[in-house]
């Protein structure tokens, strides 16, 4: 997972020797993205510094990439898994590298307009291409914002790009998170939307009885694209069944070389999976007996409490969020991280997405009907870049791991949201019914049917209640009740909350950082779509998965 911060001036001429040094500053804030290799590329318009995480072409990819002639150059943060379909594509373009980004240049050299290139584009990205000789630029995100987008302006009106807040932090006089599904040229105010499926309107949903086999054929094909890589990875395997069902399939795939169609052996053909928790967690003991059942080399890790609370301001600072629930299950995520790549392990797959497309979350059980609960599986997806895929990113990031999240391929999320959520659920919504149409002949029914545990509850009971305790302990009766005069936006409504906006606060200060952060209860059921579905949800503040009445057993 790579880093990158631009700096762009199309009309004016910025002083080169004085902003080169200010960007490769805010670049090396982002080296734990990238520590593999840095490059630069600048001119009076323009400045590119970008961190790399080598993933595909190892040898050749560094970056920023330039067009042949050198008049368009390309920082990109993320992974095109159509790549070589791409360069198929754009057989006459003489590409320099192997590199799975470089096609970008080649669309863009075609005179594609950035609505079709962007639509080409199958993978996560973020990226600025800087072409010198139109003094014109494209930026742009990913359909659900996979990879994170920050950008700015300082005080003499530039525009800057990075991909995270904190390399434009104190620099910009403003800044503001990148939307998912957009692009930006040199000629617009505001970002424009490329991302627009059919499958939004309630109405686009097809209804009535649903062949499973495009659906499950979708997820094979997305898991066994997302295994492009020529250096080691792995799968995060918590044992519910969306990871478990991940971690099978590419179980599928793993003996053979995906770069070359399966017709050469995998450089590293033994699939390794890895699980974190307190001793005695159920995530633990579940990735256990789904390893057991595939076959994988499992790694099962454990964290104490302690351990996890002498983590927060890491977690804060790396994770640019005091969101509860993100923080919750960003520490473990980010201790896993740092185990990983201790193993020599630069990539992993992993299961988010999977419950704002099929429904799982525990509160979407008192959903009344199909049409409101498709509205709420949308109003999450749009929300997704600011909780799961942030913290997935940024947990991984945080040690130089990518992780993929082959659950949101946007082929897989079209079959997917094209189906009803009664079918998708299967069986009015009981708990675990979802699992039938998804892993059967795939994985036990130990994990088949497994009761839905958040993160930061499926690593133990004990570590949100240790976090309660050691909140309640450092923050007095006091300063809670004067959070709203020591933070005016989005005061904390509890000790736990206070606590990490603290920490946000010493990492960012200022108001312009903390309204980059969600505001409210962030909690799946404590939406205010969720309160309508269920009054018993306004009686309990708390954002763990286990305080949804009636549906949680244990």
């Amino acid at each position: 997972m790579c880093g990158f911060v631009a700096i762009l001036d199309p009309g004016g001429a910025a002083p080169v020797d004085t902003l080169r040094p200010l960007a490769l500053e805010r670049a090396r804030l982002l080296r734990h993205r990238g520590p593999d290799w840095s490059g630069v590329y600048a001119d009076p318009r323009a400045l590119l510094a970008h961190e790399r995480l080598s993933i595909v072409d190892v040898m050749h990819g560094a970056q920023p990439l330039l067009s042949p002639d050198g008049e368009q150059a390309l920082a990109v943060n993320g992974e095109i898994y159509n790549h070589r379909a791409l360069r198929a594509r754009c057989a006459g373009y003489p590409f320099a590298t192997d590199s799975d980004c470089e096609p970008i240049l080649a669309l863009y050299r075609a005179g594609m307009a950035p609505e079709a290139l962007c639509d080409a584009l199958h993978g996560m990205f973020a990226f600025v291409l800087w072409d010198r000789s139109k003094g014109d630029y494209l930026v742009a995100r990913d359909a659900i914002g996979i990879v994170p987008l920050y950008w700015g302006r300082d005080a003499d009106g530039r525009r800057w790009f990075a991909s995270e807040l904190k390399a434009l932090h104190g620099v910009c006089e403003e800044v503001d998170v990148f939307p998912p599904g957009t692009y930006l040229t040199a000629g617009m105010d505001a970002p424009a939307r490329w991302f627009a499926p059919d499958w939004r309107p309630y109405e686009a949903v097809e209804h009535g009885p649903t062949d499973p086999a495009p659906l499950r054929r979708a997820l094979q094909d997305a898991v066994h694209s997302h295994l492009m890589s020529d250096v080691p990875y792995g799968v995060l395997l918590s044992g519910g069944l969306d990871s478990s069902l991940v971690a099978a399939i590419a179980a599928k795939y793993a003996a053979r070389r995906i770069e070359d169609d399966d017709r050469t052996d995998a450089w590293w053909p033994r699939l390794h999976t890895f699980s974190i928790g307190l001793p005695g967690s159920p995530d633990v003991a579940a990735a256990q007996t789904a390893a057991e059942a595939l076959g994988t080399a499992h790694h099962a890790f454990t964290y104490t409490v302690q351990e996890g609370i002498d983590a927060l301001s890491d977690v804060v600072f790396h994770t640019e969020t005091y969101d509860v629930t993100t923080i919750r299950a960003s520490t473990p995520m980010m201790l896993l991280a740092r185990r990983i790549k201790a193993m020599g392990i630069k990539m992993v797959l992993s299961g988010e997405g999977s419950d704002e497309i099929f429904g799982g979350y525990l509160y979407f059980h008192h959903a009344p009907d199909d049409r409101e609960l498709h509205e709420e599986l949308v109003r999450k997806l749009d929300a997704l870049h600011l909780y799961d895929c942030l913290r997935a990113n940024k947990s991984m990031a945080a040690y130089g791991v990518e992780a993929r999240v082959p659950f949101l391929d946007r082929t897989f999320l079209d079959v997917a949201m094209r189906t009803a959520p009664s079918v998708k659920q299967l069986g009015g919504g009981r708990i675990g019914a979802r699992a039938a149409g998804r892993g059967r002949g795939l994985l036990p029914d130990a994990i088949l049917w497994r009761q839905k545990e958040q993160f930061s509850d499926g690593v133990g009971y004990g570590w949100i209640d240790g976090l309660k305790e050691h909140a309640e302990r450092e923050v007095s009766d006091e300063a809670l009740r004067g959070a709203a005069e020591r933070f005016p936006h989005n005061p904390p409504p509890t000790k736990e909350a206070y606590l990490y906006r603290a920490l946000f606060e010493q990492h960012f200060p200022g108001e312009a950082a903390a309204r980059l952060v969600p505001g409210g209860p962030s909690i799946a059921c404590s939406t205010p779509t969720a309160l309508r579905w269920s009054a018993s949800f306004a009686a309990n503040a708390d954002p763990s998965g286990r305080a949804v009445l009636g549906v949680h057993k244990g």
